[in-house]
């Protein structure tokens, strides 16, 4: 199997399912994870400037699951791609990145799968078990944010080894035992769950391969929850996708992170300049090879590809993908709609 994982910085051969088949039963599972059909504030209109010619007379349905940080910025384009083609119905679960890989996309039952970090290998696989060949996308870059309680006035910016205490397995229990002067009040902690990219990415960033991060604390995929949950409890911390922060700017306040050179602000501006360091990160969609013998696919990640250096990324909440990037996406998409 070919590696499809883009250059920069950023894959079937047992009895085929009916993939038309198994995306029909999807609506069916009663999920409760977050759904959308790509409506009301996060629609973001498209961009003239990037806008191309797309097939006329375009229907069908496009399921995408995966990550909750990409989830904002897949709503927005597929809503504006909807309001160019009112035949097609792009729809967006929020499953976090490996719960969408593992229970809907290497199981043949959506298109696209939204991604905060690379594929794993065990995903590969699995997808190869069930013949799907994952094409990746880098659309957009992003710089992991953690957040505080407002009221937290003691804590303003940490280090990675701090964070690693307090995320941890066996790490602090309070916010003195991280600093001595800070607080002897209790580490009140939200974050992602195990299918989580953002869970990932974070544990492989700040923690490493020798420390497994914690889950002894409430988590969830809905990264306004935890926005919320932070905002309720004076010693909480959380982590999310810039783009949760930005939302929720009001509720809860963001941590700077030192990694040596002084503490820098999570922002769109440090995230593209790399300056904020090890918590910047590509985000991604996957696409399976053989959805793109559906027109209505093809066009869709066309369109997905062009917004992705258009200024639609930083309306979200992200930074959008260089001209180059953009450049070598189409040029991958091409050479697979050549095959077709």
């Amino acid at each position: 199997m070919t590696d499809s994982t883009p250059t920069d910085p950023s894959t079937r051969s047992t009895a085929h399912v009916n993939r038309r088949t198994a995306l029909g039963t999807l609506g069916s599972l009663g999920l409760t994870a977050l759904t959308g059909c790509l409506g009301g504030e996060a629609s973001t209109p498209a961009d003239e400037s990037t806008a191309t010619a797309t097939p006329e007379n375009l229907s069908g349905r496009i399921r995408i699951a995966g990550s909750s940080t990409v989830y904002p910025l897949t709503l927005a384009v597929g809503n504006a791609f909807m309001k160019e083609h009112s035949e097609v119905t792009v729809s967006v679960t929020s499953t976090g990145t490996g719960g969408g890989f593992a229970d809907f996309f290497c199981s043949d039952r959506t298109a696209i799968n939204d991604a905060s970090r690379a594929i794993a290998d065990d995903e590969v696989a699995a997808c190869e078990r069930a013949g799907v060949e994952p094409i990746g996308f880098q659309i957009a870059i992003d710089a992991i944010t953690v957040v505080v309680n407002p009221d937290a006035d003691w804590v303003d910016c940490v280090t990675l080894d701090e964070l690693a205490d307090i995320w941890g397995v066996g790490g602090a229990t309070t916010w003195s035992d991280v600093r001595p002067e800070w607080p002897d009040g209790p580490l009140d902690l939200y974050g992602p769950t195990t299918a989580s990219g953002t869970f990932d990415y974070f544990g492989e960033t700040v923690l490493g391969s020798d420390t497994d991060q914690r889950t002894d604390h409430e988590t969830t995929e809905q990264d306004n929850v935890i926005a919320r949950n932070v905002s309720d409890a004076t010693y909480s911390m959380g982590y999310f996708g810039l783009a949760y922060y930005l939302q929720n700017k009001d509720a809860v306040r963001a941590v700077s992170i030192d990694e040596g050179s002084g503490c820098v602000s999570p922002s769109p501006d440090h995230a593209k300049s790399d300056t904020y360091g090890a918590l910047s990160r590509p985000l991604y969609i996957y696409v399976a090879a053989d959805e793109l013998s559906r027109p209505e696919v093809a066009a869709f990640v066309r369109y997905y590809l062009q917004q992705s250096m258009s200024t639609v990324p930083a309306r979200v909440g992200y930074v959008p993908v260089t001209e180059r990037m953009a450049t070598a996406n189409l040029d991958t998409l091409d050479g697979y709609l050549s095959k077709s």
